[in-house]
């Protein structure tokens, strides 16, 4: 079980590990679901400390129907990738999906990771796409694997909760996106546009103001270009966007780091795109 923790496995056998209570309950939500829809599960095994199942009695009766087994800690240590286990953990199946999958259901919003190697700040922009009610992630080729343990634990359990594409090219995802009317903004410090700009007009028209100076209406659907954390968007997948939009920084700081812009153009977007909201809600 802990060869799951490197990636040569998990490609093998197509399954990962999932850690702690959070992520196995979410894990064990969505295999109930998909198991009561007549669709194939996605918990294979649960390993778990009879504390553990002291402390979070509820993850014993979602397990129900799994292949669950009592461990000991050390049991648990061993086939675990943190240093302090949680007390359980789950195999679980790969759960990415097609592009094509993800654009037949009309996304509104999708977070698009490019190039971006850390497996914390990928988990973390994956959770932050699942509060803020996106469609999908999509992680191009180049970006780190999502199924890496480090990443798992960073979305916190959204993983479970949103479909994923990996290894996308980006040229051919903002072509076809481009073929279903969604539009594709690049997040950058040196965008022309303003994000509070963006707002701030999206919010006059829904007041019924005029806004003739309208540069992008972040109430259409929208795919967000994400960089690489060091370099940012490559000057090729800039030259991709309809737009490059920056957050505007009003302190000393040199710039945003990926997982907080993130969270601010996939809230900015959410938020415009809601139907009948009034700005300052």
């Amino acid at each position: 079980m802990a060869q799951l923790a490197g990636r040569p496995a998990r490609l093998k056998r197509s399954e990962f590990l999932a850690e702690g209570p959070q992520a196995v309950r979410e894990a064990l939500v969505l295999h109930r679901k998909r198991i009561a829809a007549g669709e194939p599960g996605v918990v294979y095994e649960v390993y778990a400390s009879e504390a553990c199942l002291d402390r979070h009695p509820d993850l014993e009766t979602l397990a129900e129907g799994t292949s669950a087994y009592l461990a000991t800690d050390e049991v648990l240590a061993a086939m675990a990738d943190t240093v302090t286990p949680q007390g359980i953990l789950a195999v679980c199946g790969f759960l990415d999906v097609s592009l094509e999958q993800v654009l037949d259901a009309g996304p509104r919003l999708l977070a698009v990771l490019c190039q971006v190697r850390d497996p914390g700040n990928a988990g973390t922009v994956l959770r932050a796409a699942d509060a803020a009610g996106a469609d999908a992630v999509i992680l191009t080729g180049s970006s780190v694997d999502i199924y890496n343990p480090k990443a798992v634990r960073s979305t916190a359990g959204s993983l479970f909760h949103l479909p994923v594409v990996l290894g996308a090219d980006v040229g051919e995802l903002v072509a076809r996106c481009r073929e279903r009317g969604i539009g594709v903004l690049a997040a950058d410090g040196r965008g022309q546009l303003d994000l509070d700009r963006l707002q701030d007009q999206n919010a006059a028209r829904r007041l019924g103001a005029p806004s003739p100076d309208s540069e992008y209406a972040l109430e259409s659907p929208t795919a967000w270009l994400f960089g690489n954390e060091a370099q940012g968007l490559s000057e090729e997948e800039l030259a991709l966007a309809d737009h490059r939009v920056a957050v505007p920084v009003y302190g000393a700081a040199e710039s945003l780091n990926l997982g907080t812009a993130a969270t601010v153009c996939l809230y900015a977007s959410a938020r415009s795109q809601q139907d009948g909201a009034k700005p300052g809600n």
